[in-house]
């Protein structure tokens, strides 16, 4: 807290300073707004009395009055590093990444050392797929904070990016003998552990971020997905439930703290509890974020009539001859991170995860010339796939929203393999509806929205079946692969032009690590407990209840 420099400003705002200062100083932020606000209505071209009234708004939750605050605080001194900082951290809270990333920019800009902004940058764009964006700044914050916390956590989440796991655990754990009461540092520490399939050492790791701080209740979301929750977890779901509570708990942490805990009512068999846990989660997101239903059944319109029978005819002429991509596509939670485990474990496929690259494409091809696009966004792709894996004869892409882009994908590369991951429709959106998917991304988790996504979802693909050759578009079925594995492994292995390998059969052994949802899932041997999970819920589908006959795979029939 500073004293106003201003010399002709008001007598009058000397003492309310001092009286804010004493309210700061005892850690009392909500009663030193008062004061303030009167000091800044007082000396109104004062940015630093605008920048402790933002900082103070900004402790306390009130997210708006901050913003508006810190605003002025940088209208009157444009250079007021510390204030577009704290700006950008009330933007982010408020979900405004675009808003957030221009008040970072700023910040950095002004003061290129300013290590936190670089990490929170780097957080921010590694959410909207920006990945190598992502590293750029975690690289920068370990750059100008070599020795403290923000740099040594910058430099972890670079290595996890790049797949540096066991690097990144030592840089962590290097961190938390200097720290050990970093927050962050145990949350992250958890999630490359688990990851790893470490997942008891993760365990601990996101309670002591719990533990520490209150203010994470949302890492109980990961600390719960680690196992299977049982009795002999005593007062886990108490103590969650007890959470809800924490002032100012963010809307985020909160939305994630709700899935933890309809989690652990389910592994102890409280299904009512469970959903009422999960519809929970889903408000407290449509509260944050809305979804355009109206636009995307608009977009899958332009798709079918864009992607016409002529144009894949052509793809031979137009795309590229390599046959290294095999991309895994689907509603998510439809099994296609269990696909990429069987596929990846033969010893000539390179796994590439989550690849954004044509959800970032996509909408440019719409806009840009045919031939010119394809050739640059081939040549593009293929660097990112040979960065991955350089060696590897095929390379997976398993993005699930690239069931978008598979008639682009298609006339891009015409000898990859697209494999389409199907499961019985209200199982799959069940499980969309339990899990945390991130803010940013444009999908709905439940009600009547995610129903009218499906089906929107359903009408794409009916229309790349109808137009993809078929040894190009394959489908695999959930429950026939949980049922009778070895068959259906055997056709996936062969449609990517592979010749057999026993180890595709053990999936769960596989040693890469995993940064989807389905961790724990996938370390265990195939299982079919998924099948017709929807059935423990049938009292409380609400909305839902209208896929329970929609959609359902030919082997369910």
């Amino acid at each position: 807290m500073s004293q106003s420099p201003n010399p002709s400003a008001p007598q009058q705002v000397v003492p309310l300073l001092a009286l804010a200062t004493q309210f700061l100083r005892a850690g009392r932020p909500a009663e030193a707004i008062a004061p303030l606000r009167d000091a800044a209505m007082l000396d109104p071209s004062n940015p630093i009395i605008q920048h402790d009234l933002g900082l103070a708004c900004l402790d306390v939750g009130r997210l708006p009055d901050a913003i508006e605050a810190l605003q002025r605080a940088v209208a009157i001194e444009p250079r007021y590093t510390d204030a577009y900082f704290r700006l950008g951290i009330a933007l982010e809270k408020l979900g405004d990444i675009g808003g957030a990333l221009a008040a970072y920019d700023r910040a950095t800009k002004l003061l290129p050392s300013l290590t936190e902004a670089w990490f929170r940058a780097g957080a921010l764009v590694y959410t909207l797929g920006h990945v190598g964006e992502a590293i750029g700044c975690f690289r920068r914050a370990a750059a100008t904070g070599r020795r403290t916390s923000f740099g040594r956590l910058g430099e972890a989440r670079a290595l996890v990016i790049e797949d540096r796991n066991q690097e990144a655990e030592q840089v962590l754990r290097e961190m938390l003998v200097a720290d050990p009461r970093n927050a962050m540092g145990y949350d992250l520490l958890g999630s490359v552990l688990s990851e790893l399939g470490r997942f008891e050492e993760a365990r601990a790791c996101f309670e002591r971020t719990v533990a520490i701080a209150p203010m994470l209740a949302g890492s109980y979301y990961d600390l719960v997905r680690c196992r299977p929750v049982t009795s002999g977890d005593k007062g886990l779901l108490q103590e969650m439930q007890s959470a809800l509570a924490t002032p100012g708990l963010e809307l985020g942490q909160c939305q994630r703290l709700h899935l933890a805990i309809g989690k652990a009512a389910e592994d102890l068999g409280d299904y009512a509890l469970a959903m009422q846990h999960f519809d929970a989660a889903d408000a407290v997101r449509r509260g944050a974020a809305s979804f355009d239903s109206a636009a995307f059944s608009d977009l899958i319109g332009r798709l079918i009539a864009g992607c016409t029978p002529e144009l894949i005819a052509r793809a031979s002429e137009l795309g590229s001859r390599d046959a290294t991509p095999v991309l895994i596509i689907g509603m998510p939670r439809s099994g296609t991170t269990l696909v990429e485990q069987i596929v990846s474990m033969h010893p000539e496929v390179g796994a590439g995860g989550e690849l954004n690259f044509w959800n970032e494409r996509g909408s440019a091809w719409q806009r840009a010339g045919e031939d010119t696009f394809l050739s640059k966004a081939a040549a593009d792709y293929l660097g990112v796939l040979r960065a991955i894996a350089p060696t590897a004869a095929r390379v997976t892409d398993k993005m699930p929203f690239n069931f978008l882009w598979a008639g682009l994908i298609h006339v891009a590369f015409p000898r990859a393999i697209i494999i389409h991951c199907r499961r019985a429709a209200i199982d799959t959106a069940l499980s969309i509806h339990q899990t945390h998917f991130h803010p940013s991304m444009p999908f709905p988790t439940g009600g009547a929205e995610l129903v009218a996504y499906f089906r929107d979802y359903q009408r794409l693909i009916d229309h790349w079946r109808s137009v993809l050759p078929a040894d190009r578009f394959i489908e695999v079925d959930y429950e026939d692969l949980t049922r009778a594995p070895e068959p259906v492994i055997r056709r996936i292995v062969a449609a990517c032009g592979l010749a057999w390998h026993e180890a595709c059969l053990r999936p769960e052994s596989n040693p890469r690590a995993v940064k989807t949802p389905s961790k724990w899932q996938t370390r265990q041997p195939i299982y079919r407990t998924s099948v017709e999970r929807w059935r423990r819920y049938e009292p409380w589908l609400g909305p839902l209840r209208a896929l329970v006959d929609d959609g359902v795979p030919p082997s369910l029939l």
